[in-house]
């Protein structure tokens, strides 16, 4: 990576009904210089900035509630990370993850633009030092 270049996934949505196939198809009709490679999740984008930030604009638009962007620390292809080479890519767990919250990120931005407010969140109260002294001492045994 250059200072002048970035790569970023553009992951749907689980209950997106845009599909990576079509948000690849998409990317290629912009006509913008940036490498595309289709994913199980969405899509890997490379190129200049200012490409990838204009490609990421556009296709959010499409669903705006339901595309999401994050940045890769490696370009498509690259060897220390593609999986065409080594197995499993370090990091998947973490992008699986990631992928699940999405509906819940999607059903916050959808209160959000109705104007709800989010509920309050009871804090949890502190242990009295007593009842922490208690445990130790038990422990202690």
């Amino acid at each position: 990576m250059t200072a002048d270049h970035q790569t970023r996934y553009i992951v749907l949505a689980p209950d997106s009904e845009i599909t990576p196939d079509q948000l690849a198809r998409n990317i290629h009709a912009l006509g913008l210089d940036v490498v595309v490679k289709e994913t199980c999740f969405g899509v890997v984008v490379s190129g200049k900035n200012d490409e990838v930030k204009r490609t990421v604009n556009e296709v959010r638009k499409l669903d705006p509630n339901r595309i999401f962007s994050k940045v890769r620390g490696f370009p498509v292809g690259d060897q220390r990370r593609c999986r065409a080479h080594k197995g499993s890519r370090p990091g998947f767990a973490q992008l699986e993850k990631e992928w699940k919250d999405l509906v819940l990120i999607e059903k916050g931005l959808q209160c959000a633009e109705r104007g709800e407010r989010p509920p309050e969140c009871k804090r949890p109260s502190k242990m009295p030092v007593s009842d922490l002294a208690k445990i130790c001492k038990e422990e202690c045994r």
